[in-house]
């Protein structure tokens, strides 16, 4: 039925459909008047793309459709401000397929208002809380949203933010996805665990949310690569570059975007973090753009569009704009990347500051000098040894005993107790702190399965399973001439520029591109990362001092 013929239909002799608002996988929103109360209200024509193929398969069919009643029930039973009220279900005699009556928000979504510019910390603070509110009272009745993006959060007229679709993944996942090539959720937005499987985790939310408001306050989704299945690598296999532009927000991004759903913090937690950064957040200065992200344009010329309580932000679009002013409430395929002026190009030095980055935050993450916040969330404490000052003191007689592991003795002894736990030398990445080593191994436990491992205290561990990659990389430690360390530290400090680092770390690991295996130095300071390259061998064949 074409949208001219669906205009002026009524449904169940009540409810007139008067403008399609938006469709995606799942189906079409329609704006339409409710006859019996004189109000208008939004109807979800519920009819996923593969429809044909479901309705060939009746068992599939009738699956779905009690997947939709069961999830439209659940969330029919809650009553939160910050949840898009459902109002009735209408089962339709000419489909299988019911049509979900809902709460008309009047407004527009985050993702129109992305379009317009970055929000400030303690907005996309504001948001989150509203979001985190409604993902909490749905997650108590049973019910994880699975999509939580920018285009699924809708901003009313005084600024406060409903999240709306929840379960669209869930309802995917009983399609047949492999003959459509459809992807589950929006890639962008899927946390690692849910790609590998997992779907069992509420903090599996938690980890959308952050990732929403990290490309609210940055301008640019640090995850996004040039094809889908790019992205997916990325979101299952890379860390998550820390925020240079969230302020107050950073502590709760970084925390809620860890890779082990069981290491986020609980709602209670993150909504406490959420309301300090909405309280506290200064507006923080822009600097130069974010490793692998895009160079901010300046103002454009004209008026700018007001919203209520958001002073108008430095532009820096993220996505388009959204039919009607309403969002394209389903899954839309990852937006091709856009013609920008200045646009920063990711390259591998690019990614490899993205990583350097990353790893100072994952590092003063988890040593061991650290106290509790009156918030009850983690405060690092770190002394010039712990980042590998030169001529950082131990500060206790316990650090006094302890090896430094950027040293050739201090690198043997890491791989020897690695070693004993891998069941062998051969990895395909290994990186060395001054207090601890981790490695990410081949195990015998999957074919092309990997397993991360850690060395700290003098003792080796395995932290888990990793992945499985049938074309990553393998390098046997052996090959490595650790005696060249010190002379690689040594022209590290006098070639790249940074005179007093935080933070020295070592890589060992193979190119993206060729797999040609290296050793890479790092030296990180407050104003970001540089590092040099060097053969197995010791050999430096590149260098990527600040400012060339």
């Amino acid at each position: 039925m074409s949208e001219r013929e669906h205009t002026g239909r009524i449904l169940d002799g009540r409810f007139e459909l008067l403008e399609r608002l938006g469709s995606g996988g799942m189906g079409t929103v329609w704006r339409a008047l409710d006859l019996g109360l004189h109000r208008e209200v939004a109807i979800k024509e519920v009819r996923p793309a593969d429809a044909d193929q479901i309705d060939s398969d009746p068992v599939t069919a009738a699956q779905l459709r009690e997947r939709v009643l069961r999830e439209s029930r659940a969330l029919a039973r809650l009553q939160h401000p910050n949840v898009v009220s459902i109002y009735q279900i209408i089962e339709s005699a000419d489909s299988p397929y019911p049509w979900i009556v809902m709460e008309l928000v009047r407004g527009t979504s985050l993702d129109a208002r992305l379009a317009d510019g970055v929000l400030s910390p303690s907005d996309a603070a504001r948001i989150g809380r509203d979001v985190l509110a409604a993902l909490r009272s749905a997650h108590s009745a049973g019910v994880m949203h699975r999509d939580v993006k920018p285009g699924n959060v809708l901003l009313r007229t005084d600024g406060s933010a409903v999240l709306t679709d929840f379960g669209i993944a869930a309802l995917q996942g009983s399609t047949q996805l492999t003959a459509t090539g459809d992807v589950i959720g929006s890639p962008e937005y899927i946390a690692p665990e849910r790609l590998r499987g997992d779907e069992t985790h509420t903090a599996s939310d938690f980890w959308s949310l952050a990732m929403l408001l990290y490309v609210a306050v940055e301008g640019y989704h640090p995850m996004r690569r040039a094809s889908t299945m790019a992205t997916l690598a990325a979101v299952m296999t890379e860390p998550v570059p820390p925020p240079r532009r969230a302020g107050a927000l950073a502590p709760a991004l970084n925390a809620a975007l860890r890779n082990d759903p069981a290491a986020r913090p609980t709602g209670e937690v993150l909504d406490q973090m959420f309301a300090a950064a909405e309280r506290d957040s200064p507006p923080p200065p822009l600097g130069p753009p974010t490793p692998a992200g895009f160079a901010v344009p300046g103002p454009p010329s004209g008026p700018q569009p007001q919203y209520p309580h958001w002073p108008t932000p430095t532009p820096m679009p993220v996505s388009g704009p959204q039919p009607h002013g309403y969002p394209q409430s389903y899954p839309t395929p990852l937006p091709k990347a856009r013609k920008r002026t200045g646009a920063v190009v990711l390259s591998l030095v690019g990614v490899a500051l993205v990583v350097a980055t990353v790893v100072l935050v994952n590092h003063l993450r988890d040593v061991d000098n650290s106290a509790k916040s009156p918030t009850g969330t983690t405060t690092t404490v770190a002394t010039q040894r712990d980042v590998g000052l030169p001529g950082g003191q131990p500060t206790t007689a316990a650090d006094a005993g302890k090896t430094d592991l950027l040293t050739p003795a201090g690198a043997r002894e890491a791989v020897a107790a690695l070693g004993g736990v891998m069941g062998g030398t051969m990895v395909s990445e290994l990186t060395l702190w001054p207090d601890h080593a981790t490695a990410v191994a081949p195990t015998a436990a999957v074919a092309n399965g990997f397993d991360d491992f850690e060395y700290q205290g003098g003792k080796a561990t395995r932290k888990g399973a990793d992945g499985v990659d049938a074309d990553r990389p393998l390098i046997d430690l052996n090959q490595v001439n650790w005696d060249a360390i010190p002379a690689l530290l040594d022209q590290a400090n006098k070639e790249l520029g940074v005179p007093q680092p935080t933070l020295r770390y070592l890589i060992v690991d193979s190119d993206i591109i060729d797999k040609t295996p290296s050793i890479k130095v790092y030296l990180i300071d407050a104003y970001g990362g540089v590092f040099l390259e060097a053969n197995l061998k010791g050999e430096v064949q590149k260098t990527y001092p600040r400012g060339k």
